[in-house]
């Protein structure tokens, strides 16, 4: 293909990764957003306020807002702050210059100016800048009145439109963000995060990149680590945790005497018993720690005794101490499924601390148990494959 040609597809609308639900959802939100914030803004500004009850810029407003909720520039300060102070640059540039052309030409620079200085970066407020200048005498009477109606009162009722509808629909709006981002941090990053890029590296790439981008950092770095465990996925193929989960399992149910329990995980040398119900489905699990914990065992003298004494059965018909698995056992257990790829296992065996994950049928009923040797194992058989496809090619 020719430069030229190269050059021309670059005019060219690019596909949209985008869900038809999203953008049913998008659309939505925008409908309810403006016709709530036009009769709210009607029954606040009254029928003889000679001011329009919705400005154009607030569709601007609304695209970011219900269709792009996690952009920096849709955030509740950019749109508060960013169409006010353009609003009041926009009314400032009317009443000093007396040319509409060149207050015009200086409004919008004049508010982009000012949004950056106060971090309130939003595109619509050029727009309203310039409606502050081009808008007519109804607007140019209001003065800075413009600045608090319509423009704060559409900015504020759109805003919660937002708030209530994104997070009813599962957007979390604001969107969360760190607060320590790109900032040093001497503690020790977490497994994952040791190999591969680091959050110095991204912020090194934006400080030379020195663009404004319309997508969180965090998001970035999210999709950065979502693009390597992809390429991760790809050169382990399709090995599931149904390939490398151990299928002789031991396990205990709800009633199950701690004295038998603990005798099962010293018979069998395992750290955990998954606990389950007559359907074979996981109700809990029970480790060592659990054992340790509950029995306030400690490294000084009398751990054996403190021990024999927890996990004995009383023989009375009452009894102050645990006596069954279902009373000291974990209850929240993080379970995987058994088609779900051994990538994904990574930050639940490093960054999550969890030696022992078990394995789901279709049925939600315990198949089998993977631990941390069990992926070590596949990771390392891939590594080997690997090699020697290298070699083979060599």
């Amino acid at each position: 293909m020719s430069p030229s040609f190269h050059r021309l597809r670059d005019y060219l609308p690019r596909p949209m990764a985008v869900s038809g639900r999203e953008r049913l959802r998008a659309c939505a939100g925008t409908l309810l957003g403006i016709f709530l914030t036009a009769i709210a803004s009607r029954l606040i500004l009254g029928p003889d306020a000679g001011l329009p009850m919705l400005i154009a810029p607030m569709g601007a407003s609304a695209v970011l807002m219900f269709a792009l909720p996690s952009s920096p520039l849709a955030q509740p300060w950019p749109v508060l702050g960013g169409n006010i102070v353009s609003a009041a640059i926009g009314v400032l540039c009317a009443r000093w210059i007396p040319d509409p052309v060149t207050a015009a030409s200086f409004a919008v620079p004049g508010a982009i100016a000012a949004m950056f200085a106060l971090r309130c970066l939003h595109p619509p407020g050029g727009a309203i800048a310039l409606t502050a200048v081009l808008g007519g005498p109804a607007i140019h009477a209001a003065g800075f009145g413009f600045v608090l109606a319509p423009v704060a009162v559409n900015s504020l009722l759109l805003l919660a439109t937002a708030l209530l509808f994104n997070n009813a629909t599962r957007h979390r709006y604001p969107h969360a963000h760190h607060a320590d981002a790109g900032k040093h941090n001497t503690a020790d990053a977490l497994p994952t995060n040791r190999i591969g890029f680091t959050p110095e590296d991204l912020d090194a790439v934006l400080d030379k990149y020195n663009e404004v981008l319309d997508v969180d950092r965090d998001d970035l770095a999210s999709l950065f680590k979502q693009a390597e465990m992809q390429a991760y996925r790809r050169r382990y193929e399709e090995i599931t945790c149904a390939d490398i989960m151990s299928r002789d399992l031991v396990t205990v149910e709800y009633g199950t005497a701690l004295q038998e329990a603990w005798s099962l995980l010293r018979k069998h040398k395992v750290k955990a018993l998954p606990v389950v119900d007559r359907a074979r489905r996981v109700i809990g699990i029970i480790t060592f720690v659990d054992f340790m914990k509950n029995a306030n065992l400690d490294v000084y003298e009398g751990f054996d005794a403190k021990l024999r004494r927890f996990i004995r059965r009383t023989r009375n018909l009452h009894s102050d101490k645990p006596e069954a698995v279902g009373q000291i056992m974990t209850r929240h257990v993080r379970t995987v499924s058994e088609d779900m790829h051994i990538v994904e296992l990574v930050p639940l065996l490093s960054d999550m601390g969890l030696h022992h994950v078990p394995v789901l049928d279709s049925e939600r009923r315990l198949a089998g148990m993977i631990t941390q040797s069990d992926l070590i194992a596949a990771l390392y058989r891939g590594r080997l494959t690997d090699a020697d496809e290298m070699a083979q090619a060599a």
